[in-house]
């Protein structure tokens, strides 16, 4: 696949270009007009196979803003790879973990551009706001590997919905039409066998912070997998970051039974 982000598309006239093309989500939040779902894990009946997965925690408080996390997996994965290292925070944390599965093996912006995969993740990001309230500064886009690059990709495309943007272990960085400064939270490791570091995670960083992003960038030692401290590490960045500085997130209390 050719990464169109080494190219220069700053003179070209786009306009005419559908924009989800482009990466362009046409989701925008609204007031939840259905009640929420059970806690736990909920298929949200997006597509009869690979549907899209919500965890929900015990204990949100009705009508309140709730801060929620997208997880998009790797090539070959789906939402039982990646529900494990996630649900623990998003129970103790109280905060919406949603995880998309792609329609092919790996996410249809690494295979040919953006499509169906797309499609689903914006009827399902309508689909949880019809339950809940979403918190602006608390929406965020995380994936590993081919969902990294898929979370960075989309992310930076959508920078005024989504506020911070997760990257484990990504592979390419393709933004054809960036909009809004979402916080950029990258990890990747100097003996990942698969995608070489200097090519990829430290290539990007250079590249956003010459953007102008805000970049927290973590080097880890280990192969290339899903690591749980750097998970900690980013879940913490998601809770206490926001755009007007830093601010700890202070989940609702649990409620007695």
């Amino acid at each position: 696949m050719i990464d169109f982000s080494k190219l220069d598309f700053s003179q070209l006239d786009l306009s005419m270009i559908p924009p989800s093309i482009l990466g362009r989500l046409s989701f925008t939040p609204a007031s939840p007009s259905k009640p929420p779902l059970q806690p736990g894990r909920n298929l949200l009946g997006i597509a009869a196979e690979r549907d899209t997965v919500l965890y929900v925690p015990n204990g949100l408080e009705p009508g309140a803003a709730v801060p929620l996390l997208v997880m998009f997996h790797g090539s070959g994965g789906s939402a039982e790879k990646v529900l494990p290292f996630l649900e623990e925070h998003a129970e103790r944390n109280r905060f919406l973990l949603l995880v998309p599965q792609s329609i092919y093996p790996t996410w249809d912006l690494t295979i040919g551009g953006n499509g169906p995969d797309l499609e689903r993740l914006n009827s399902a990001l309508v689909e949880v706001a019809s339950h809940y309230l979403i918190d602006p500064e608390r929406f965020g886009f995380a994936g590993f590997s081919d969902g990294a690059s898929y979370s960075l990709s989309i992310g930076l495309t959508n920078g005024d919905l989504v506020s911070h943007v997760i990257v484990f272990s990504g592979g390419f960085m393709n933004v054809y039409m960036p909009v809004g400064m979402p916080l950029v939270f990258l990890a990747h490791s100097p003996e990942d066998e698969q995608l070489p570091i200097d090519t990829s995670g430290r290539a990007h960083v250079a590249k956003l912070r010459d953007g102008g992003y805000n970049v927290e960038y973590v080097e880890f030692h280990g192969n290339h997998a899903i690591q749980p401290p750097i998970v900690k590490l980013a879940v913490e960045f998601f809770l206490t970051r926001t755009a007007g500085g830093d601010r700890q997130y202070q989940a609702p209390a649990q409620k007695k039974k």
